[in-house]
Order: C-alpha cells, then structure tokens, then sequence
C-alpha cells in the first residue's frame, strides 16, 4: 500500500507487558518474533493495556452488537488512540481478526469479571 501512495502510515499495535491477556497477541520485546513479522513496515507502535482491551470487547458486544475477540478490542482502542495524531481528513482502517465466539462459554461478558 505504500508504494501506492507514500502519505499511508501503519501502526504496529502489542500488549503493553510480557504477562498479558490479549491472546495471539506477543508482547514483541520479549518474544521470540516470528520470521513473518517485519518490523520495518510500521512507522509506529502502539502498546495496548490487557485490561482496557477485555473492557473494550464487552463494550463493543454491548453498545454495537459486534462480538469481537480480545485482540480485536485491543486493535480497536489502538485505532480510537491514532486520531488524536492524525491529519484532518485522514481515514483509519482496523481490521478485526477475531471474533468473540471462544468466550461465549466463559463469564468473560460479565463487567465484574
């Protein structure tokens, strides 16, 4: 996407500590980093607390209707943080890449968890 057009900016988002709970998600500075992971493609990193991302997916089922994952939520709060940075005018895209469906069986869903 760069090479079409040089003004994109991507943002590279990880838990913000190695003892996590954002699940899929490594915490770059203290894992084994995967031989796909190319971190010259970022021009940014972002580090997303656990507990706001869990706080993030029960409130996107609840407000939106969307089931989302943890890691999902955690991508969401990553991209509500790049506007305070961004251009006027400019356009985000998030891709979810989870869906909340494992933690039906869970009490994740309820707040006091």
């Amino acid at each position: 996407m760069k090479e079409l057009n040089p003004g994109i900016r991507c943002i590279s988002l990880q838990p913000d500590s190695l003892f996590h709970g954002i699940e899929g998600a490594k915490h770059i500075e203290t894992s084994i980093i995967p031989k796909i992971y190319d971190a010259s493609i970022a021009d940014e990193e972002l580090c997303i607390e656990t507990e706001v991302a869990y706080t993030m997916a029960r409130r996107v089922a609840r407000e939106e209707g969307l089931l989302i994952g943890v890691s999902a939520a955690a991508a969401l709060v990553g991209a509500l943080r790049v506007p305070q940075d961004a251009a006027a005018g400019s356009v985000i895209i998030i891709i979810f890449h989870d869906s909340g469906d494992k933690y039906l069986s869970e009490h994740f869903w309820d707040e006091s968890s």
